[in-house]
């Protein structure tokens, strides 16, 4: 067995074996002149994946995000995100330090902004207030257990945005895993938003590396911040490589996460301490509040631990990833440490 069965984050993800040898074997050249042909092949392939005229290779979603909201406003603006979005606690506070907008950010339920909540919080300049720029979504949504945003909400958005003639980024770094989940194709998801970034690395399993998709003359723009903000890479093609792999042979698989995630959330949510709703474990994170009489957080951690099972606390409660290198042997060695932790 094992040491440990890592459920922290499906950012611990190894590379498969073909990745590896596509890393080895990859053609290479200068991206930051432009002649990186696996990262040309990458770029295209994203744009049209997500139904965009045209991509970015990022080295991560933070940067990735960073860039997108640099690229759609402006010093003295403001941002909308919803309260517990990523972007806005997440990433360093780049709202703030890289672009130099003042993030607003409003309740939802389970990550799901009310579009009439938007439209009353949308501020036009004055020598007091700021003028609201842009929108940001995140889809799936990771600090609310991984919850599926519904279309539905993307075109009631979308249609306040162009009403008061906003901007809307995606923080897609699941989007694939809320895809797979909903049923919802990922184009179908970023029709409604002018920029989308995502993730090849975490459930798509690549070492490194995040896409930022969108209109042409947008992302020439965003090509010339990555470079500001110390993102241009030389011989990329390397990594990209495993990004064609992530994007062609590793999404159909998410769903084996999401199944493993709910059978885990279904054999705990009734433990002592835990509370939790196993059908709002829609794809692979499960987020459960946790409240014993005997036990704090940071113990059941450490008991995890030395029972070989590792999670993280957030937001006051316990969270666990699924993905691909936890299999079913690491869920039921999971089942067993809880049970034997709280019920024992």
């Amino acid at each position: 067995m094992k040491a440990f069965s890592d459920f922290r984050s499906d950012t611990v993800t190894k590379p498969t074996e073909e990745m590896r040898r596509a890393l080895a074997e990859a053609e290479v050249g200068d991206d930051v002149l432009g002649d990186d042909p696996t990262v040309q092949k990458l770029e295209a392939l994203a744009a049209s994946v997500m139904g965009k005229e045209a991509g970015l290779f990022v080295p991560s979603g933070t940067m990735g995000n960073s860039i997108g909201v640099k690229m759609w406003t402006q010093e003295l603006q403001e941002v909308i995100v919803e309260e517990k979005c990523h972007i806005y606690n997440m990433e360093s506070t780049h709202l703030t330090f890289i672009s130099r907008v003042t993030p607003r950010p409003l309740p939802s339920k389970r990550g799901a902004l009310d579009p009439d909540l938007v439209k009353s919080n949308i501020r036009v300049a004055s020598v007091q207030t700021p003028k609201t720029s842009l929108i940001c979504l995140e889809n799936t949504h990771n600090n609310w257990g991984g919850a599926v945003i519904p279309l539905e909400t993307f075109k009631g958005i979308r249609k306040v945005a162009d009403d008061y003639g906003l901007k809307i980024h995606l923080d897609g770094a699941r989007i694939f895993n809320a895809s797979i989940a909903s049923g919802v194709p990922v184009k179908e998801y970023a029709k409604y938003c002018d920029s989308v970034m995502f993730c090849l690395s975490k459930g798509l399993s690549s070492p490194v590396g995040s896409m930022l998709v969108s209109d042409r003359t947008t992302i020439d723009y965003a090509r010339r911040l990555r470079k500001a903000l110390g993102g241009g890479m030389r011989q990329a093609g390397v990594l990209a490589a495993c990004g064609l792999i992530s994007l062609t042979r590793m999404v159909d698989r998410l769903k084996e996460d999401h199944a493993r995630a709910r059978k885990l959330a279904e054999a705990i949510h009734d433990l002592p301490g835990i509370t939790l709703n196993p059908a709002e474990v829609e794809t692979n994170i499960i987020v459960f509040y946790f409240n014993h009489p005997k036990i704090t957080i940071p113990e059941l951690l450490a008991r995890l631990r030395e029972k070989g099972i590792l999670g993280l606390g957030v937001f006051g409660g316990v969270r666990l990833v699924t993905h691909k290198d936890v299999d079913d042997e690491d869920v039921e060695r999971a089942i067993k440490a809880f049970r034997e932790i709280l019920a024992g």
